[in-house]
Protein backbone atom coordinates (compact mmCIF):
# COMPACT_ATOMS: atom_id res chain seq x y z
CA UNK A 1 0.00 0.00 0.00
CA UNK A 2 3.00 2.52 0.93
CA UNK A 3 4.45 1.56 -2.58
CA UNK A 4 1.45 2.40 -4.24
CA UNK A 5 0.65 5.75 -2.26
CA UNK A 6 4.77 6.75 -3.20
CA UNK A 7 3.79 5.73 -6.87
CA UNK A 8 0.52 7.54 -6.79
CA UNK A 9 2.62 11.11 -5.02
CA UNK A 10 5.54 11.08 -7.56
CA UNK A 11 3.04 10.42 -10.79
CA UNK A 12 0.94 13.61 -9.62
CA UNK A 13 4.23 15.37 -8.76
CA UNK A 14 6.03 14.55 -12.45
CA UNK A 15 4.25 16.99 -14.32
CA UNK A 16 5.59 19.68 -11.81
CA UNK A 17 8.76 17.97 -11.87
CA UNK A 18 8.94 18.64 -15.44
CA UNK A 19 7.68 22.12 -15.64
CA UNK A 20 10.72 23.25 -13.09
CA UNK A 21 13.37 21.47 -15.38
CA UNK A 22 11.98 23.18 -18.02
CA UNK A 23 11.96 26.41 -16.71
CA UNK A 24 16.16 25.43 -15.68
CA UNK A 25 16.87 25.11 -19.04
CA UNK A 26 15.27 28.24 -20.06
CA UNK A 27 16.37 29.98 -17.21
CA UNK A 28 20.12 29.50 -19.27
CA UNK A 29 21.21 31.77 -21.90
CA UNK A 30 21.06 29.98 -25.48
CA UNK A 31 24.03 30.85 -27.47
CA UNK A 32 25.06 29.47 -31.13
CA UNK A 33 27.50 26.94 -29.53
CA UNK A 34 29.43 24.93 -26.69
CA UNK A 35 32.18 23.11 -26.33
CA UNK A 36 32.33 20.61 -23.17
CA UNK A 37 34.24 18.00 -22.42
CA UNK A 38 37.36 19.28 -23.69
CA UNK A 39 41.47 20.07 -23.03
CA UNK A 40 41.43 23.40 -23.81
CA UNK A 41 45.09 24.77 -24.14
CA UNK A 42 43.31 28.48 -23.49
CA UNK A 43 46.85 30.01 -23.97
CA UNK A 44 45.99 33.08 -22.01
CA UNK A 45 48.44 35.16 -19.59
CA UNK A 46 48.80 31.73 -17.35
CA UNK A 47 48.15 29.26 -20.03
CA UNK A 48 45.12 28.16 -18.47
CA UNK A 49 44.03 24.52 -19.30
CA UNK A 50 39.64 24.98 -19.38
CA UNK A 51 37.59 21.81 -20.63
CA UNK A 52 34.62 24.00 -22.34
CA UNK A 53 33.44 27.66 -23.80
CA UNK A 54 30.65 28.95 -25.22
CA UNK A 55 30.42 30.96 -28.33
CA UNK A 56 27.82 33.60 -29.69
CA UNK A 57 28.17 35.66 -32.87
CA UNK A 58 31.50 34.58 -33.95
CA UNK A 59 33.14 35.17 -30.86
CA UNK A 60 33.89 33.12 -27.29
CA UNK A 61 31.93 34.72 -24.49
CA UNK A 62 32.58 32.08 -21.59
CA UNK A 63 35.51 29.69 -20.75
CA UNK A 64 35.44 27.63 -18.09
CA UNK A 65 34.67 23.94 -16.76
CA UNK A 66 32.39 21.51 -18.57
CA UNK A 67 29.48 21.98 -15.29
CA UNK A 68 30.38 26.14 -15.17
CA UNK A 69 29.68 26.50 -18.98
CA UNK A 70 26.48 24.04 -19.01
CA UNK A 71 24.76 25.53 -15.78
CA UNK A 72 25.13 29.03 -17.56
CA UNK A 73 24.42 28.33 -21.17
CA UNK A 74 22.49 26.07 -24.07
CA UNK A 75 22.96 25.11 -27.73
CA UNK A 76 21.05 23.33 -30.25
CA UNK A 77 24.86 22.74 -31.49
CA UNK A 78 26.65 21.19 -27.90
CA UNK A 79 29.63 19.17 -29.19
CA UNK A 80 30.84 16.92 -26.61
CA UNK A 81 34.95 16.76 -27.38
CA UNK A 82 35.20 13.35 -25.30
CA UNK A 83 38.49 14.85 -24.03
CA UNK A 84 39.91 15.62 -27.14
CA UNK A 85 42.58 18.58 -27.41
CA UNK A 86 41.76 22.17 -28.51
CA UNK A 87 43.67 24.99 -29.12
CA UNK A 88 43.31 28.41 -30.85
CA UNK A 89 42.90 28.71 -34.27
CA UNK A 90 46.78 29.08 -35.87
CA UNK A 91 48.36 31.36 -37.46
CA UNK A 92 51.14 30.88 -39.64
CA UNK A 93 53.27 33.82 -39.27
CA UNK A 94 54.89 33.89 -42.75
CA UNK A 95 53.42 31.79 -45.54
CA UNK A 96 52.73 32.51 -49.41
CA UNK A 97 49.05 32.03 -49.30
CA UNK A 98 48.42 33.07 -52.78
CA UNK A 99 51.61 31.32 -54.34
CA UNK A 100 50.43 27.98 -52.43
CA UNK A 101 47.42 28.34 -54.76
CA UNK A 102 49.07 28.83 -57.92
CA UNK A 103 51.48 26.06 -57.44
CA UNK A 104 48.78 23.52 -57.21
CA UNK A 105 48.25 24.83 -61.18
CA UNK A 106 51.82 23.84 -62.44
CA UNK A 107 54.32 20.92 -62.12
CA UNK A 108 55.48 19.61 -58.65
CA UNK A 109 58.79 19.30 -58.31
CA UNK A 110 59.04 18.90 -54.80
CA UNK A 111 60.40 15.48 -53.52
CA UNK A 112 62.64 15.34 -56.77
CA UNK A 113 65.47 12.98 -56.14
CA UNK A 114 67.28 13.80 -59.11
CA UNK A 115 67.33 16.02 -62.34
CA UNK A 116 66.31 13.15 -63.82
CA UNK A 117 62.90 13.02 -62.19
CA UNK A 118 62.56 16.69 -62.77
CA UNK A 119 62.67 16.17 -66.20
CA UNK A 120 60.28 13.18 -66.34
CA UNK A 121 57.78 15.26 -63.92
CA UNK A 122 58.23 17.70 -66.36
CA UNK A 123 57.41 15.74 -69.44
CA UNK A 124 54.64 14.14 -68.01
CA UNK A 125 52.98 17.10 -66.64
CA UNK A 126 53.14 18.88 -70.47
CA UNK A 127 52.17 15.56 -72.03
CA UNK A 128 48.18 15.79 -69.88
CA UNK A 129 48.42 19.18 -69.54
CA UNK A 130 50.08 21.57 -72.99
CA UNK A 131 51.06 24.95 -72.38
CA UNK A 132 52.07 28.13 -74.50
CA UNK A 133 54.56 28.10 -71.19
CA UNK A 134 55.77 25.46 -69.11
CA UNK A 135 56.08 26.46 -65.53
CA UNK A 136 57.36 23.88 -62.22
CA UNK A 137 58.36 23.99 -58.51
CA UNK A 138 60.21 22.83 -55.73
CA UNK A 139 63.46 21.04 -57.04
CA UNK A 140 66.23 21.16 -54.88
CA UNK A 141 69.54 20.34 -55.66
CA UNK A 142 70.73 19.19 -52.23
CA UNK A 143 68.39 16.41 -52.38
CA UNK A 144 69.93 15.02 -55.00
CA UNK A 145 73.20 12.62 -55.13
CA UNK A 146 74.97 15.30 -57.68
CA UNK A 147 74.44 18.42 -55.18
CA UNK A 148 74.63 20.84 -58.03
CA UNK A 149 73.15 22.76 -60.14
CA UNK A 150 71.59 21.61 -63.44
CA UNK A 151 71.94 23.48 -66.61
CA UNK A 152 69.45 23.91 -69.21
CA UNK A 153 71.18 21.56 -72.00
CA UNK A 154 68.18 18.83 -71.59
CA UNK A 155 65.26 20.83 -71.10
CA UNK A 156 67.00 22.67 -74.48
CA UNK A 157 66.62 19.13 -76.15
CA UNK A 158 63.13 18.33 -74.87
CA UNK A 159 61.34 22.14 -75.40
CA UNK A 160 63.53 23.41 -77.98
CA UNK A 161 60.42 25.72 -79.10
CA UNK A 162 58.18 26.37 -75.84
CA UNK A 163 59.96 28.17 -72.99
CA UNK A 164 60.10 26.56 -69.80
CA UNK A 165 60.75 28.05 -66.06
CA UNK A 166 61.36 25.89 -63.36
CA UNK A 167 61.30 27.47 -59.79
CA UNK A 168 63.78 26.13 -56.81
CA UNK A 169 62.03 25.22 -53.27
CA UNK A 170 63.19 28.12 -51.84
CA UNK A 171 61.68 30.64 -54.73
CA UNK A 172 65.11 32.23 -55.27
CA UNK A 173 66.44 30.52 -58.40
CA UNK A 174 64.74 29.62 -61.68
CA UNK A 175 66.11 27.06 -64.32
CA UNK A 176 65.04 27.56 -67.80
CA UNK A 177 65.60 27.18 -71.55
CA UNK A 178 66.96 28.80 -73.83
CA UNK A 179 63.56 29.57 -75.67
CA UNK A 180 63.22 31.28 -72.03
CA UNK A 181 66.51 33.13 -72.12
CA UNK A 182 65.71 34.54 -75.93
CA UNK A 183 62.16 35.46 -75.29
CA UNK A 184 63.49 37.27 -72.05
CA UNK A 185 66.44 38.89 -73.89
CA UNK A 186 69.11 37.33 -71.78
CA UNK A 187 72.58 36.61 -73.05
CA UNK A 188 76.12 36.75 -72.27
CA UNK A 189 76.26 40.52 -72.04
CA UNK A 190 73.22 40.61 -69.55
CA UNK A 191 73.51 42.23 -66.18
CA UNK A 192 71.84 42.48 -63.36
CA UNK A 193 72.08 43.46 -59.84
CA UNK A 194 71.18 41.48 -57.00
CA UNK A 195 71.56 38.11 -58.36
CA UNK A 196 73.58 36.11 -60.56
CA UNK A 197 73.00 34.52 -64.28
CA UNK A 198 74.98 31.67 -63.80
CA UNK A 199 77.68 30.69 -65.92
CA UNK A 200 80.02 27.80 -66.49
CA UNK A 201 82.93 26.41 -68.28
CA UNK A 202 83.52 23.06 -67.87
CA UNK A 203 82.04 18.95 -67.96
CA UNK A 204 81.60 20.05 -71.76
CA UNK A 205 79.44 22.87 -71.21
CA UNK A 206 80.38 26.57 -71.75
CA UNK A 207 77.97 29.58 -71.61
CA UNK A 208 74.88 30.44 -69.62
CA UNK A 209 73.73 27.40 -67.68
CA UNK A 210 70.14 28.78 -67.21
CA UNK A 211 70.01 28.86 -63.72
CA UNK A 212 69.16 32.47 -62.82
CA UNK A 213 69.13 33.30 -59.03
CA UNK A 214 67.44 36.47 -57.63
CA UNK A 215 66.54 39.68 -59.36
CA UNK A 216 67.36 37.96 -62.99
CA UNK A 217 64.32 36.00 -62.33
CA UNK A 218 62.34 39.56 -62.89
CA UNK A 219 63.70 39.25 -66.65
CA UNK A 220 61.69 35.86 -66.67
CA UNK A 221 59.08 37.04 -65.08
CA UNK A 222 58.24 39.63 -67.40
CA UNK A 223 57.32 37.32 -70.30
CA UNK A 224 54.96 34.99 -67.91
CA UNK A 225 51.83 34.61 -69.44
CA UNK A 226 49.90 36.39 -66.57
CA UNK A 227 47.26 33.78 -64.82
CA UNK A 228 43.33 34.81 -65.12
CA UNK A 229 40.85 35.89 -62.96
CA UNK A 230 39.15 32.51 -62.77
CA UNK A 231 43.05 31.30 -62.31
CA UNK A 232 43.35 33.49 -59.48
CA UNK A 233 40.42 32.66 -57.84
CA UNK A 234 41.08 29.27 -58.04
CA UNK A 235 44.27 29.84 -56.50
CA UNK A 236 43.13 31.41 -53.25
CA UNK A 237 40.17 28.85 -53.05
CA UNK A 238 42.60 26.09 -53.28
CA UNK A 239 45.12 27.41 -50.89
CA UNK A 240 42.28 27.97 -48.66
CA UNK A 241 41.08 24.02 -48.60
CA UNK A 242 44.51 23.42 -48.20
CA UNK A 243 45.18 25.57 -45.08
CA UNK A 244 41.70 24.95 -43.61
CA UNK A 245 42.65 21.11 -43.17
CA UNK A 246 45.52 22.04 -41.58
CA UNK A 247 44.27 23.81 -38.91
CA UNK A 248 45.17 26.80 -40.25
CA UNK A 249 42.68 30.12 -39.51
CA UNK A 250 44.96 33.26 -40.07
CA UNK A 251 47.54 33.10 -42.45
CA UNK A 252 50.28 35.82 -42.88
CA UNK A 253 51.28 36.28 -46.61
CA UNK A 254 54.67 37.50 -47.06
CA UNK A 255 54.21 39.79 -50.72
CA UNK A 256 51.40 40.36 -52.21
CA UNK A 257 49.98 42.78 -55.05
CA UNK A 258 47.16 45.75 -54.86
CA UNK A 259 45.12 43.71 -57.24
CA UNK A 260 45.48 39.96 -55.53
CA UNK A 261 44.79 42.00 -51.59
CA UNK A 262 41.73 43.27 -53.29
CA UNK A 263 40.58 40.24 -54.63
CA UNK A 264 41.10 38.30 -51.20
CA UNK A 265 38.80 41.38 -49.90
CA UNK A 266 36.49 40.95 -52.38
CA UNK A 267 35.29 37.03 -51.77
CA UNK A 268 36.27 37.62 -47.95
CA UNK A 269 32.91 40.33 -48.53
CA UNK A 270 31.03 38.00 -50.72
CA UNK A 271 31.52 34.84 -48.24
CA UNK A 272 34.01 32.79 -50.74
CA UNK A 273 36.68 32.73 -48.59
CA UNK A 274 36.34 32.28 -44.95
CA UNK A 275 40.67 32.55 -43.38
CA UNK A 276 42.03 35.45 -42.16
CA UNK A 277 44.79 37.14 -44.15
CA UNK A 278 47.29 38.72 -43.05
CA UNK A 279 48.77 41.05 -46.14
CA UNK A 280 52.31 42.07 -46.53
CA UNK A 281 52.40 44.39 -49.32
CA UNK A 282 54.82 43.57 -51.91
CA UNK A 283 57.85 46.23 -52.06
CA UNK A 284 56.71 47.94 -55.70
CA UNK A 285 56.55 52.12 -55.08
CA UNK A 286 53.14 52.22 -56.95
CA UNK A 287 51.62 49.75 -54.49
CA UNK A 288 53.65 51.28 -51.19
CA UNK A 289 52.62 54.40 -52.03
CA UNK A 290 49.26 53.61 -52.81
CA UNK A 291 48.94 51.62 -49.22
CA UNK A 292 50.70 54.44 -47.54
CA UNK A 293 48.09 57.60 -48.84
CA UNK A 294 45.27 55.08 -48.05
CA UNK A 295 46.25 54.00 -44.31
CA UNK A 296 45.99 50.70 -42.48
CA UNK A 297 43.23 48.41 -43.97
CA UNK A 298 41.30 46.35 -41.17
CA UNK A 299 38.23 44.23 -41.03
CA UNK A 300 37.52 40.61 -39.40
CA UNK A 301 39.46 38.63 -42.06
CA UNK A 302 41.77 41.24 -43.62
CA UNK A 303 44.68 43.23 -42.31
CA UNK A 304 46.95 45.39 -44.38
CA UNK A 305 49.56 47.34 -42.22
CA UNK A 306 52.70 45.85 -43.58
CA UNK A 307 55.56 46.04 -46.31
CA UNK A 308 57.56 42.76 -47.37
CA UNK A 309 61.19 43.40 -48.35
CA UNK A 310 63.23 41.35 -49.55
CA UNK A 311 66.92 41.82 -48.24
CA UNK A 312 68.71 38.78 -49.64
CA UNK A 313 68.49 35.62 -51.40
CA UNK A 314 68.36 32.32 -49.70
CA UNK A 315 71.16 30.24 -48.30
CA UNK A 316 70.40 26.92 -50.33
CA UNK A 317 71.17 28.70 -53.86
CA UNK A 318 73.99 30.48 -52.26
CA UNK A 319 72.27 33.94 -52.60
CA UNK A 320 72.08 34.52 -48.52
CA UNK A 321 74.59 37.94 -48.18
CA UNK A 322 77.02 36.69 -45.98
CA UNK A 323 79.51 38.49 -44.05
CA UNK A 324 82.41 36.33 -44.97
CA UNK A 325 82.55 34.47 -48.27
CA UNK A 326 80.96 30.83 -48.45
CA UNK A 327 82.63 28.12 -46.73
CA UNK A 328 82.39 25.60 -49.84
CA UNK A 329 82.15 28.37 -52.41
CA UNK A 330 85.27 30.45 -52.01
CA UNK A 331 85.29 34.27 -53.05
CA UNK A 332 81.37 34.08 -53.07
CA UNK A 333 79.76 36.07 -50.54
CA UNK A 334 75.68 36.51 -51.88
CA UNK A 335 74.00 39.57 -52.90
CA UNK A 336 71.51 41.60 -51.32
CA UNK A 337 68.34 41.61 -53.67
CA UNK A 338 67.14 45.04 -52.21
CA UNK A 339 70.29 47.69 -52.08
CA UNK A 340 71.12 48.74 -48.76
CA UNK A 341 70.57 52.51 -49.16
CA UNK A 342 67.33 51.33 -50.87
CA UNK A 343 66.07 49.74 -47.33
CA UNK A 344 67.17 52.35 -45.42
CA UNK A 345 65.08 55.13 -47.55
CA UNK A 346 62.46 52.57 -46.99
CA UNK A 347 62.70 52.36 -43.43
CA UNK A 348 62.93 56.19 -43.05
CA UNK A 349 59.44 56.28 -45.24
CA UNK A 350 57.76 53.88 -43.11
CA UNK A 351 58.55 54.90 -39.93
CA UNK A 352 56.71 58.16 -40.65
CA UNK A 353 53.40 56.37 -41.85
CA UNK A 354 51.55 53.54 -39.74
CA UNK A 355 53.09 50.70 -41.89
CA UNK A 356 54.81 48.13 -40.11
CA UNK A 357 58.35 46.68 -42.42
CA UNK A 358 59.22 43.26 -43.00
CA UNK A 359 61.96 42.16 -44.49
CA UNK A 360 63.47 39.13 -45.71
CA UNK A 361 66.87 38.98 -43.66
CA UNK A 362 68.90 35.17 -44.11
CA UNK A 363 72.60 35.81 -44.15
CA UNK A 364 74.54 37.66 -41.25
CA UNK A 365 75.53 40.70 -43.56
CA UNK A 366 72.00 41.05 -44.55
CA UNK A 367 70.62 40.48 -40.90
CA UNK A 368 72.62 43.15 -39.73
CA UNK A 369 71.91 46.26 -42.36
CA UNK A 370 68.39 45.54 -41.84
CA UNK A 371 68.82 45.84 -38.27
CA UNK A 372 70.84 49.01 -38.06
CA UNK A 373 68.16 50.43 -40.42
CA UNK A 374 65.29 49.89 -38.29
CA UNK A 375 67.14 50.80 -35.10
CA UNK A 376 68.35 54.15 -36.78
CA UNK A 377 64.58 55.43 -37.57
CA UNK A 378 62.52 53.48 -35.24
CA UNK A 379 64.40 55.71 -32.38
CA UNK A 380 62.26 57.47 -29.93
CA UNK A 381 59.16 55.62 -31.89
CA UNK A 382 57.32 52.70 -29.28
CA UNK A 383 55.32 50.05 -30.33
CA UNK A 384 55.88 49.83 -33.89
CA UNK A 385 56.55 45.59 -33.90
CA UNK A 386 58.88 45.83 -37.16
CA UNK A 387 59.57 42.21 -38.35
CA UNK A 388 62.89 40.30 -39.53
CA UNK A 389 61.44 37.65 -41.75
CA UNK A 390 64.00 34.14 -41.33
CA UNK A 391 66.43 36.02 -39.36
CA UNK A 392 68.15 32.88 -40.37
CA UNK A 393 71.97 33.45 -39.76
CA UNK A 394 73.14 36.19 -36.93
CA UNK A 395 76.71 37.04 -35.38
CA UNK A 396 77.13 37.15 -31.83
CA UNK A 397 76.20 40.58 -30.85
CA UNK A 398 73.63 40.89 -33.72
CA UNK A 399 71.02 39.40 -31.81
CA UNK A 400 71.06 42.49 -29.26
CA UNK A 401 69.20 44.45 -31.95
CA UNK A 402 66.09 42.44 -31.05
CA UNK A 403 66.30 43.64 -27.63
CA UNK A 404 64.98 47.24 -29.34
CA UNK A 405 61.23 45.46 -30.03
CA UNK A 406 62.38 44.06 -33.16
CA UNK A 407 60.25 40.67 -33.82
CA UNK A 408 61.98 37.73 -34.88
CA UNK A 409 59.55 35.82 -37.71
CA UNK A 410 61.12 32.27 -38.17
CA UNK A 411 60.40 28.91 -39.95
CA UNK A 412 61.29 25.95 -37.45
CA UNK A 413 61.34 23.73 -40.74
CA UNK A 414 64.05 25.44 -42.40
CA UNK A 415 66.65 24.51 -39.77
CA UNK A 416 65.44 20.62 -40.07
CA UNK A 417 65.42 21.06 -44.61
CA UNK A 418 69.02 22.98 -43.87
CA UNK A 419 70.98 21.29 -41.59
CA UNK A 420 72.07 18.49 -43.26
CA UNK A 421 74.24 20.98 -46.16
CA UNK A 422 74.20 24.08 -43.76
CA UNK A 423 77.75 23.82 -42.30
CA UNK A 424 78.82 23.08 -45.62
CA UNK A 425 77.75 26.93 -46.64
CA UNK A 426 78.48 28.68 -43.14
CA UNK A 427 81.36 26.29 -41.51
CA UNK A 428 81.52 27.39 -37.81
CA UNK A 429 78.97 30.34 -38.60
CA UNK A 430 76.01 27.59 -37.91
CA UNK A 431 76.59 27.83 -34.45
CA UNK A 432 74.24 31.18 -34.82
CA UNK A 433 71.76 29.80 -37.45
CA UNK A 434 68.43 28.80 -36.62
CA UNK A 435 69.36 30.35 -33.24
CA UNK A 436 65.44 30.12 -32.15
CA UNK A 437 65.80 30.36 -28.23
CA UNK A 438 68.75 32.92 -28.24
CA UNK A 439 66.08 34.55 -30.81
CA UNK A 440 63.41 34.57 -28.47
CA UNK A 441 65.06 35.43 -25.44
CA UNK A 442 66.38 38.71 -26.65
CA UNK A 443 63.18 39.78 -28.04
CA UNK A 444 60.98 37.94 -25.50
CA UNK A 445 58.54 37.18 -28.49
CA UNK A 446 58.82 34.75 -31.45
CA UNK A 447 56.49 34.22 -34.46
CA UNK A 448 56.53 31.08 -36.38
CA UNK A 449 55.59 30.18 -39.79
CA UNK A 450 56.17 27.40 -42.36
CA UNK A 451 57.24 29.53 -45.61
CA UNK A 452 55.25 27.30 -47.38
CA UNK A 453 55.09 26.31 -50.61
CA UNK A 454 58.75 26.53 -49.87
CA UNK A 455 58.29 24.31 -46.80
CA UNK A 456 55.33 21.51 -46.38
CA UNK A 457 51.52 23.31 -44.98
CA UNK A 458 51.71 21.45 -41.88
CA UNK A 459 52.02 23.37 -38.98
CA UNK A 460 52.41 19.98 -36.78
CA UNK A 461 55.99 19.47 -38.86
CA UNK A 462 56.47 23.30 -37.77
CA UNK A 463 56.13 22.38 -33.80
CA UNK A 464 57.86 19.01 -34.04
CA UNK A 465 60.85 21.36 -35.98
CA UNK A 466 60.78 23.82 -32.95
CA UNK A 467 60.30 21.68 -30.33
CA UNK A 468 62.73 17.97 -31.60
CA UNK A 469 65.09 20.16 -34.22
CA UNK A 470 64.82 16.36 -36.17
CA UNK A 471 63.26 15.39 -39.38
CA UNK A 472 60.79 12.61 -39.88
CA UNK A 473 62.88 9.79 -39.46
CA UNK A 474 64.89 11.39 -36.10
CA UNK A 475 67.53 12.35 -37.80
CA UNK A 476 70.25 13.62 -36.10
CA UNK A 477 69.40 11.54 -32.88
CA UNK A 478 69.44 13.83 -30.14
CA UNK A 479 68.39 16.72 -32.09
CA UNK A 480 70.12 19.73 -34.33
CA UNK A 481 71.39 22.14 -32.22
CA UNK A 482 69.01 21.42 -29.17
CA UNK A 483 70.25 24.28 -26.62
CA UNK A 484 68.05 26.37 -29.47
CA UNK A 485 64.92 24.19 -29.49
CA UNK A 486 61.41 26.17 -28.02
CA UNK A 487 59.48 24.56 -25.47
CA UNK A 488 56.25 22.99 -26.24
CA UNK A 489 54.39 26.28 -24.48
CA UNK A 490 56.45 28.51 -26.69
CA UNK A 491 56.20 26.59 -29.81
CA UNK A 492 52.37 26.60 -29.24
CA UNK A 493 52.24 30.57 -28.26
CA UNK A 494 54.23 31.49 -31.38
CA UNK A 495 51.76 29.38 -33.64
CA UNK A 496 49.16 31.12 -31.78
CA UNK A 497 49.34 34.56 -29.47
CA UNK A 498 52.91 36.02 -30.30
CA UNK A 499 51.75 35.46 -34.24
CA UNK A 500 48.48 37.53 -33.45
CA UNK A 501 50.77 40.14 -31.46
CA UNK A 502 53.56 40.50 -34.44
CA UNK A 503 50.06 41.63 -36.66
CA UNK A 504 48.83 43.96 -33.74
CA UNK A 505 45.75 41.61 -33.68
CA UNK A 506 46.20 39.67 -29.65
CA UNK A 507 43.06 41.71 -28.64
CA UNK A 508 41.08 39.46 -30.92
CA UNK A 509 42.95 36.39 -31.47
CA UNK A 510 45.64 33.78 -30.67
CA UNK A 511 44.32 32.78 -27.28
CA UNK A 512 40.71 31.29 -25.93
CA UNK A 513 39.18 34.26 -24.01
CA UNK A 514 35.95 35.70 -23.68
CA UNK A 515 35.87 38.50 -26.23
CA UNK A 516 38.02 36.95 -28.98
CA UNK A 517 36.91 35.61 -32.42
CA UNK A 518 35.86 31.74 -32.01
CA UNK A 519 38.99 30.75 -33.71
CA UNK A 520 40.31 27.25 -32.76
CA UNK A 521 41.02 23.59 -33.44
CA UNK A 522 39.98 20.14 -32.22
CA UNK A 523 42.74 17.90 -32.88
CA UNK A 524 42.94 13.64 -33.30
CA UNK A 525 46.42 14.47 -30.61
CA UNK A 526 47.39 16.05 -28.02
CA UNK A 527 50.36 18.07 -29.41
CA UNK A 528 51.31 19.25 -25.89
CA UNK A 529 51.39 15.39 -24.06
CA UNK A 530 51.99 13.04 -27.48
CA UNK A 531 55.89 11.41 -27.55
CA UNK A 532 57.36 13.43 -29.58
CA UNK A 533 57.77 10.92 -32.99
CA UNK A 534 54.08 11.35 -32.54
CA UNK A 535 53.77 15.12 -33.26
CA UNK A 536 54.38 15.28 -37.36
CA UNK A 537 51.09 12.35 -37.77
CA UNK A 538 48.62 14.82 -35.47
CA UNK A 539 45.26 15.88 -37.84
CA UNK A 540 43.09 18.75 -37.49
CA UNK A 541 39.83 17.07 -37.01
CA UNK A 542 37.83 20.17 -37.47
CA UNK A 543 39.28 23.89 -37.91
CA UNK A 544 36.05 26.95 -36.82
CA UNK A 545 36.56 30.30 -38.02
CA UNK A 546 34.04 32.45 -35.76
CA UNK A 547 32.71 29.59 -34.09
CA UNK A 548 31.64 27.85 -37.54
CA UNK A 549 34.07 24.82 -38.54
CA UNK A 550 35.14 24.89 -42.15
Amino acid sequence: MILLTNYSILKKLLPVLLVLLSGCELMKEKVDLVIVNAKVYTVDDSFSEAQAFAVQDGKFIAVGTTDEIRDVYTSDQLIDADGRAITPGLIDAHCHFYGLGLTQQIVDLVGTTSFKEVLERVRAFHTANPKSFVRGRGWDQNDWEIKEFPTKAQLDTIFPDIPVALERVDGHAYLVNQKALDMAGIDWSTKVEGGEIVKLWKNGFSGITGILVDNPMTLIDSIMPLPSLEDNIKALKDAERISLNHGLTTVNDAGLSRSTIELIDSLQQAGELSIRVYAMVSNNKEDVDYFINKGPIKTDRLNVRSIKVYGDGALGSRGAALKEEYSDLPGHFGAMITPVEDIEALAEKLALSEYQMNTHAIGDSANIAVLRAYKKVLQGKSDRRWKIEHAQVLTEGDFDYFEDGIIPSVQPTHATSDMYWAEDRLGERVKGAYAYKTLLNKAGTIALGTDFPVENVSPFLTFYAAVARMDTSGYPKGGFQMDEALSREEALKGMTIWAAYSNFEEDEKGSIEAGKFADFVIYDKDMMTVPVEEIPTIRAEQTFISGIVR
